[in-house]
C-alpha cells in the first residue's frame, strides 16, 4: 500500500477496534455482567453500530474499480471465492463448531442446525463476509457494462434501495444488499472525489466532526431512533460517519504509527477470531475465576480480541500457513481460473 493509502489502514484499523469493542460489551450485556448504566452502553452501541460496518463495506468498495479493471470480472469473481467466501464458510463452521461444543459456558446455546444452515442463515460476525461477497458478485454485475461516469447514478440507485428495504423480500442476501450495498457503491464513487479530500483533511474532519455529533444527537436524542432503524435518517448518519472517519484518518496517517498500521493490515485475522478470544476471556474470567467487575471485563476482553488474534496470526505467518484466511493455492479458483484462461488459444 501507498503512502497515500496509508489511511485506509487506519480506517481499518479503527473499524476493527469498533468492531471488538462492540462484541465484547455485546457479550457482557447478554450474559449480565454489566448490570449498571445499561442505557449508556446501549447507546453506545447503537452508536457505533450506525457507521462502523457501514464503513468496512465503504472501504472495500474504494479499490473494487481497479481490481475489476486488472482482473476482469471473471477474475475478481474467483478471487472473492478464495478470500471471502472460502473464509466465511471456514470459520462459520470452525466458530459454529466450536460454540456448540461450548454452549453451556456461553450466553446462548447453538444447535449444529444452526452452524450448517450458513448459505442461507449466516450467523454471528461472519453475515459480513456473507454479504460483503454478496455485494462484490452484484458489482461486478453493475459495474463492468457502464464507465466512471455511471458511478454517482449507481450510488443513488442503491441509496433507493437501501430506503425501500422494507419491500426486499426476505431473503438473506437480498436483505443484506439492501442494507449495505449503498456503501459499497459510496466507496466506489469516493475514489473520484478523494483527492479534493485528501488536499483538505482536515476542514473535512472538523466539519463532519462537528457533523457527526450534531446527526448522532438528533438521530439517538431528538428522534429517538436506534441504529436498527433503518431509512434516511439512518443513512445520512452512515454517510457523515464515514466521513469523518475517512478524513481523520488521512490527517492521522500523515505521521504514521506502527501499531495502527499493524491493526489495520491484520484487521481480517482479528475479525475472524475475535470472538473466540473475546468470549473465551469472558469465560475464563467470570466462570473459573469469578471476576464480575465489568470494567475489567471491558479492558482484559478488548485485549484479548485484538492481542490473540495478532499473536496467532503472526504465528500461522511464520510457519508459512494462511489457508485458515484464504483458499490454498493449490484449490485456488483464481488461479485455477487464470491457468484456464492463459491455455486457451490466442484469437
Amino acid at each position: 500500500m501507498t503512502n497515500r493509502n496509508l489511511w485506509v489502514d487506519y480506517a481499518k484499523a479503527i473499524g476493527i477496534l469498533l468492531v471488538v469493542y462492540g462484541h465484547v460489551v455485546r457479550g457482557l450485556l447478554n450474559g449480565g455482567i454489566i448490570t449498571e448504566n445499561v442505557a449508556f452502553h446501549e447507546l453506545v452501541d447503537s452508536i457505533i453500530y450506525t457507521f462502523h460496518m457501514p464503513l468496512f463495506f465503504f472501504l472495500s468498495g474504494l479499490f473494487f474499480w481497479h481490481s475489476l479493471n486488472n482482473r476482469g470480472s471473471g477474475g475478481l469473481f474467483c478471487n472473492k471465492i478464495d478470500t471471502i467466501f472460502y473464509p466465511f464458510v471456514l470459520w462459520s463452521l470452525l466458530q459454529g463448531s466450536i460454540e456448540v461444543v461450548l454452549a453451556r459456558y456461553t450466553n446462548g446455546g447453538v444447535g449444529m442446525g444452526e452452524v450448517l444452515a450458513l448459505l442461507w442463515s449466516p450467523r454471528a460476525q461472519f453475515w459480513f463476509l456473507y454479504a460483503l461477497f454478496a455485494a462484490f458478485c452484484l458489482a461486478i454485475l453493475l459495474y463492468r457494462s457502464f464507465s466512471t461516469r455511471a458511478f454517482l447514478p449507481l450510488l443513488a440507485l442503491s441509496a433507493l434501495f437501501y430506503l425501500l428495504q422494507q419491500w426486499t423480500p426476505r431473503v438473506a442476501a437480498l436483505v443484506f444488499l439492501a442494507q449495505n450495498f449503498v456503501f459499497f457503491a459510496f466507496g466506489v464513487w469516493f475514489m473520484q472525489i478523494r483527492g479534493s479530500i485528501e488536499s483538505r483533511a482536515a476542514a473535512v474532519a472538523l466539519g463532519s466532526g462537528i457533523a457527526f455529533v450534531i446527526a448522532q444527537y438528533v438521530f439517538h436524542g431528538l428522534l429517538g431512533l436506534t441504529y436498527a432503524d433503518r431509512g434516511a435518517a439512518s443513512l445520512v448518519v452512515a454517510f457523515i460517519g464515514i466521513l469523518f472517519t475517512v478524513s481523520l484518518c488521512m490527517v492521522l496517517a500523515r505521521r504514521p504509527m506502527g501499531w495502527m498500521l499493524t491493526l489495520g493490515a491484520l484487521s481480517m485475522p482479528i475479525f475472524l477470531m475475535h470472538i473466540l478470544a473475546g468470549s473465551g476471556m469472558r469465560v475464563i474470567l467470570s466462570k473459573f475465576l469469578g471476576v464480575n467487575d465489568d470494567t475489567v471485563h471491558i479492558i482484559a476482553g478488548c485485549l484479548a480480541g485484538v492481542l490473540l488474534p495478532i499473536i496467532a496470526a503472526k504465528i500461522l505467518e511464520a510457519l508459512n500457513i494462511n489457508w485458515l484466511y484464504e483458499m490454498p493455492k493449490r484449490f485456488s479458483v483464481y488461479r485455477w481460473q487464470q491457468r484456464r484462461l492463459a491455455a486457451q488459444p490466442a484469437a
